[in-house]
């Protein structure tokens, strides 16, 4: 039996089963852990409110209040505490809901002790460190200088970032177009952010999907409605361009609006006023709008089905977001992003990918584009126990791209390819070759022989 240290952490043992109760609480406190237990929601809630802990052990099915709302009720009353949901059913899916529902980490039943004390003190490490890695401070450094989430170094993606820079502290109405899941709404995120960083106000950012909102609701939604209109409540209801303020409103799939709609955007934008549904007179709105679209709106003008003065009224500025098998050189530094981003979500301290799995995912067709790259990164970090994410972590139906001719070449030369463009990635972003060295964990003379293997600098 291992003895007993001094206490290093507190947690909060939450089972209606009292076996498996006394028992976890029992091993973590022969583990040196300061442990409390609680058979219900109720009871742990009561606990929460009295006490201060670092972690919570939470089964899912409780009587009452279950682990679900357990999480989310913490998430309130004690932000800084880890959650750990244990549950008789693990699935990828159920996994990240709860991840996304803010659990840090979960068990599977039947529950094994040592894992249980491996997961504890991985999230005890996070809290007492309190930082990541060297590389993952720097990303979220650059991240917040170059104001917001649009990662890249590619020239198309360079010039899209610094054409939002320029339009974002102006008045002028912005038109993003690109394929599904190219990051669309991130990069008008990014303009409004910049836009409220030069001139600053308490409006909001508000994002509409108009291919999503059934068209009898669509203009109450956008415009707003007045009481009379209603015949249920007495309280006029604001629509997003009033409710945005002076921020920004992003309309999302702008091409799919109906042409009585596109009349009513229009006024908004030449105008910057509204008619509520149900009123007589317009209101003044100080809203900025940034439309975005993945089809051809040129094509929709000459079909008919979009309005040419409201197209034009749009097209002041457009930025193109190119898909990512047009932008490849960028997957790596995209990777570490997402790496970073969910490793701390969930409390794992993932230093990156292998050097076997790097070159599947440059190869990957990514017909979902940035979003389907970000998806397999937040899979992959769920399922690795590693400190690097492997091939086995990555989805199953991860296919080349057709066209790519690594998809045959061999594993060996996809990997000198690869390893060659991210020396010359890294090079480009920090040129003292110790920082270089130190970030691909190699020697330095290492890193000059590469250098001179692939010919980098050389041309």
């Amino acid at each position: 039996m291992t003895a007993a240290r001094s206490p290093v952490a507190s947690v909060l043992v939450v089972d209606d089963e009292p076996v498996i109760r006394a028992n976890v609480a029992e091993y973590l406190h022969l583990e040196g852990f300061a442990v409390h237990s609680a058979a219900s929601g109720e009871a742990a809630l009561g606990l929460v409110g009295r006490n201060r802990y670092d972690v919570i052990l939470c089964d899912v099915n409780l009587p009452g209040i279950d682990g679900i709302e357990v999480l989310e009720r913490v998430a309130r009353l004690s932000p800084e505490t880890f959650v750990l949901l244990i549950t008789a059913y693990a699935t990828v899916e159920s996994a990240v809901d709860a991840f996304h529902k803010g659990a840090h980490d979960y068990l599977m039943k039947p529950i094994l002790l040592r894992e249980v004390d491996r997961k504890i003190r991985r999230l005890i490490a996070q809290r007492d460190l309190n930082r990541e890695n060297q590389w993952l401070r720097r990303e979220l450094h650059r991240e917040a200088a170059a104001g917001g989430m649009v990662v890249g170094c590619t020239p198309a993606v360079r010039q899209v970032v610094a054409m939002a820079r320029k339009v974002a502290p102006t008045d002028a109405t912005v038109l993003i177009t690109g394929e599904s899941g190219t990051g669309k709404e991130l990069l008008a995120r990014d303009i409004h952010r910049a836009a409220q960083e030069a001139k600053p106000t308490d409006g909001r950012f508000v994002a509409v999907n108009c291919a999503a909102i059934p068209a009898d609701h669509l203009e109450a939604h956008l415009f707003g409605q007045k009481a009379a209109a209603f015949s249920t409540t007495d309280a006029d209801a604001p629509g997003v361009f009033t409710a945005a303020g002076a921020g920004t409103v992003f309309l999302d799939e702008v091409g799919e609006l109906p042409l009585p709609t596109q009349a009513k955007l229009l006024r908004v934008i030449e105008g910057k006023e509204v008619t509520p549904v149900g009123a007589a007179e317009p209101e003044h709105v100080a809203v900025r709008i940034v439309a975005a679209t993945n089809t051809d709106l040129p094509a929709a003008v000459a079909a008919g089905r979009f309005r040419e003065d409201l197209f034009y009224r749009l097209n002041v500025v457009v930025l193109r977001l190119p898909p990512l098998r047009d932008r490849r050189e960028d997957i790596p530094e995209l990777v570490e992003y997402f790496v970073a981003k969910h490793g701390r979500a969930m409390g794992k301290r993932v230093a990156g990918v292998s050097r076997e799995a790097m070159p599947l995912l440059q190869v990957a067709a990514w017909k979902g584009n940035v979003r389907e790259l970000e998806n397999a990164i937040q899979r992959a970090v769920i399922l690795g126990d590693g400190p690097l994410l492997t091939p086995a972590d990555l989805p199953p139906d991860l296919a080349p791209a057709a066209d790519d001719p690594s998809a045959v070449e061999p594993l060996d030369d996809a990997v000198k390819r690869f390893e060659k463009r991210h020396i010359e990635r890294l090079l480009r972003l920090s040129p003292d070759k110790k920082e270089a060295a130190r970030r691909l964990d190699i020697g330095l003379s290492s890193l000059y022989r590469k250098i001179e293997q692939y010919g980098i600098g050389s041309t």
